[in-house]
């Protein structure tokens, strides 16, 4: 039986980020990194869309991914002068009907405020602005003119991954199969090739099968796997200055190289937790759902030709759509970053600084997290984030 003063459940760009940043904050203990998908042929992380933003709802969501835009700035300084993400700072344009309009300016209120850079602009001055839109039913659009894009996920997940082979983590290849109580504390976390690891601490960052492995340790998580849909398009206009789109009816779509690439037509009212096994794309939603909203927001887009698709599941929070950080108020050593409801990848660097100087430190120093506790989780108190895409 090995022991280890933290174990990691989820190897994907949460749980890396924490053990990278529990090092960088001066972490001598030992760490295990247990990920039962090594390749992350199925993660997350990589059948993600990559793509950052500071177009939030709240101030604490802006913040953490303002974190990450500050890693994507410094990211030679941080992982070598090779390290690239090919990230592309086009921005994302989002979209307001009349009756989304109030939403639409209190966001900005908060993004402002927070100093993002971002443009709030009429429909006519959107369509002056962007040849190829059609403003029919948009009254206006904000639009992030810098620290908004799109980048590779696998990219800087391996930047994070070989960091932590110089920093003598354990890189476990298993899955969670249980996790052991000793009265308020949990003791060590059974896997399932058999072994048991005691440990000091348990941080949950496994993803989409959060839910199950808080459940392991007898603490109730509203979080489970939802399917996600993206289709990739060809079309014989290209438009370099387009940004990530976000129609009101929640369809997105964005440039990925010579194709687009496109999703949101998932209907999440009275959707239901995700096969842990379906991995098929829902063909029909690209003809049905998708194609008619392209075709009318951009004109160019009514011939277009879809070449391929891909599914992957992301870790829902049922209760309000926003991640739970850090510790179980009773069972404290038992920790949280789980729940991102679609922007793990962009906040997960941000919340590992925010663990290991909690757990370095005693609190939250850079980004304060404590809005995400589990305190509103237990109490059925929602901390609503607005703008989920």
């Amino acid at each position: 039986m090995a022991r280890y003063d933290i174990v990691i459940i989820g190897g994907a760009i949460v749980g890396s980020s924490i053990a990278y940043y529990l090092r960088e904050e001066g972490f001598a203990g030992s760490i295990a990194l247990v990920e039962r998908d090594p390749q992350f042929t199925h993660s997350a992380t990589t059948l993600s869309a990559a793509s950052i933003r500071q177009q939030f709802s709240i101030p604490e969501n802006i913040r953490l991914s303002q974190f990450t835009l500050g890693l994507f700035r410094r990211l030679k300084q941080e992982f070598g002068a090779d390290a690239d993400i090919t990230f592309h700072e086009n921005g994302y344009l989002i979209l307001a009907t009349d009756d989304g309009l109030p939403v639409l300016k209190a966001n900005h209120d908060a993004q402002t405020a927070e100093g993002a850079d971002i443009l709030l602009e009429d429909a006519a001055a959107l369509s002056r602005r962007f040849s190829w839109l059609s403003p029919e039913g948009i009254v206006a659009g904000a639009w992030g003119r810098t620290g908004e894009g799109w980048f590779d996920a696998h990219a800087l997940l391996m930047l994070f991954r070989k960091a932590l082979r110089t920093r003598s983590i354990d890189f476990i290849t298993a899955s969670a199969s249980g996790i052991a109580r000793d009265g308020n504390r949990v003791a060590g976390v059974t896997l399932n090739n058999g072994e048991r690891l005691e440990a000091g601490i348990v941080i949950n960052a496994a993803g989409p099968n959060a839910g199950k492995v808080s459940a392991m340790a007898g603490i109730a998580l509203p979080v489970e796997p939802r399917k996600r849909n993206i289709f990739v398009f060809e079309a014989n206009d290209r438009f370099a200055d387009m940004p990530l789109v976000v129609d009101p009816s929640g369809i997105w779509w964005r440039p990925e190289g010579s194709v687009y690439i496109v999703g949101g037509a998932e209907i999440e009212e009275g959707e239901a937790a995700a096969d842990p096994t379906d991995f098929d794309p829902d063909w029909p939603l690209f003809e049905e759902t998708i194609w008619p909203v392209l075709a009318t927001r951009i004109p160019a887009f009514e011939a277009i030709k879809a070449t391929r698709a891909w599914a992957g599941h992301y870790d829902y929070n049922t209760l309000d759509q926003n991640a739970v950080i850090g510790p179980h108020p009773e069972v404290t050593n038992f920790l949280f970053a789980n729940g991102f409801s679609g922007h793990g990848l962009q906040q997960a660097p941000a919340v590992g600084k925010a663990l290991a100087e909690l757990i370095v430190h005693g609190g939250y120093r850079t980004v304060d997290a404590s809005a995400f506790g589990y305190e509103r989780i237990a109490a059925n108190r929602a901390f609503r984030e607005l703008n989920v895409i």
